[in-house]
């Protein structure tokens, strides 16, 4: 059974399998004892943090390991914060950094900062420009991911780094989708990244703090790892995934450049065998292994449990999941499609002929969900209208761009169409449609029962 959700959490590498079961074995006492068991703890985790370190390009004395990557991005944000709080309380991140970054902006916000976005376009990535002008004198920290979680988009990080060195910020960088593939681009001044992306066990994270930058770690402490990162150290998971780590970044080349290819296989060939598709996310700069796109007219939840069906395990950034009623964050700072979104993120060691099934299967999927949900255009009427209007309040995603479609061909060239909808989603995936399908959006107004009004106006 195909697993493509590698960017959630990627299998256990077989060198992680390896060195989790032997460090079971000889990594269980405190290393912090001084007795022969201890010594031995000990010296298995300094072996880890220095093999992390030379992986990462930092010292071995600035890096500690953390239950979680996200715990390494709370206590990394909260550290530079709290240490640079005379120089100011403003923070400066990207619309689409992880939300462990964007919740600690949140619990930053409550607690009397300032955070500001810097927004992308559409194809995920920040304008260093941008990034610069958002710098000012009150600027505590930045933060920049090296490439998105969701669509596969690099980030111009040494770019942005370069315009926080000139400012006098340090940028902390979210590394964990890409540190797998190579060391993030030099100028960061604190990194974090997660085991579970690049193979390692679940439960570990890296945090590395540049020897100069103003650090405060938040909350009770001890003497383990530097203060930063308190509590008993999960040695057979640490030594494991600095195994691991060392281990993919010595077959990264040459993967990377397998998976790219098989990438490049459904980039190009999706919007080939599925009419109504957007591929999303920088086509160059990018990671090797990730592929986005979104389908018109499909409900993504019942997408992705129809490729379940057949074997295939996807995720999706798509409003229409169970999980979330608005679209992710990511897609709707990029501007772009979210209904029926699917992400494909291969692991290490995928087959072309799994590739090669999948392409196969997702034209019938997809032509299945959209027949079920009655998503075929009616033909014009003999009487174009001037305008019509389409009530669809109370219905999700993705029936508003359903209804708009049956109806957009209705009107005459030059009227327009107005949908009711409720639905958070609409206020995305409304002016994707006519991006997509040649339509001008014209705006969007309040409406009553706590709908808004979409214009459409036909071009074509």
């Amino acid at each position: 059974m195909p697993y493509f959700d590698a960017a959630s959490a990627a299998p256990l590498h077989p060198v992680a399998r390896q060195a989790l079961l032997a460090s079971l074995d000889e990594g269980w006492a405190d290393p912090a004892r001084l007795y022969r068991e201890g010594r031995r703890a000990r010296l298995l985790l300094d072996a880890a943090r220095e093999a992390a370190a030379e992986a990462v390009g930092c010292r071995p004395d600035e890096l500690v390991f953390t239950p979680s990557g996200t715990r390494a991005v709370h206590s990394g944000v909260s550290g530079a914060l709290a240490g640079r709080r005379r120089v100011g309380r403003r923070l400066v991140v990207s619309a689409v950094e992880h939300s462990s970054v964007l919740h600690a902006g949140e619990a930053h916000a409550a607690a009397g900062g300032e955070v500001a976005e810097v927004p992308v376009g559409r194809t995920g990535a920040v304008d260093p420009a941008a990034f610069a002008a958002a710098l000012d004198e009150g600027t505590a920290l930045a933060c920049l991911q090296t490439a998105n979680h969701e669509v596969g988009t690099e980030q111009p990080v040494a770019e942005v780094a370069e315009a926080c060195r000139a400012a006098g910020v340090p940028l902390l960088v979210d590394a964990a989708q890409s540190l797998g593939w190579g060391p993030a681009p030099e100028g960061w001044s604190l990194l974090a990244a997660s085991a579970h992306k690049w193979g390692g066990p679940a439960g570990v994270g890296l945090l590395a703090v540049r020897k100069g930058v103003r650090f405060a770690p938040q909350g009770p402490s001890d003497e383990r790892e530097s203060g930063r990162a308190p509590g008993f150290e999960n040695l057979p998971a640490i030594v494991a995934a600095a195994a691991s780590l060392r281990a993919v970044r010595a077959e990264a080349e040459t993967e990377g450049a397998r998976l790219r290819a098989l990438v490049d296989r459904i980039r190009a060939r999706v919007p080939e065998l599925v009419p109504d598709v957007e591929v999303v996310g920088d086509p160059v700069r990018r990671l090797p292994h990730l592929v986005t796109f979104s389908c018109l007219y499909v409900d993504g939840e019942t997408l992705l449990t129809e490729l379940d069906r057949e074997g295939f395990s996807v995720s999706s950034g798509s409003s229409c999941t169970s999980s979330t009623l608005t679209p992710s964050h990511v897609l709707r700072a990029m501007g772009v499609l979210s209904e029926g979104n699917v992400r494909v993120s291969l692991p290490a060691g995928t087959e072309e002929a799994e590739v090669d099934r999948f392409l196969a299967v997702l034209p019938g999927v997809v032509a299945s969900v959209r027949d079920r949900l009655g998503a075929v255009p009616a033909a014009a009427e003999p009487a174009l209208a001037e305008e019509l209007v389409v009530d669809a309040v109370g219905k999700r995603c993705p029936i508003p761009v359903i209804e708009l479609a049956k109806v957009i061909g209705a009107v005459r060239v030059g009227g327009t169409v107005v949908v009711l909808a409720d639905d958070e989603a609409a206020r995305l995936d409304i002016p994707a449609w006519c991006e997509m399908r040649g339509q001008e959006y014209v705006g969007v107004a309040p409406a009553p029962r706590g709908a808004h009004a979409y214009t459409v106006r036909r071009t074509t």
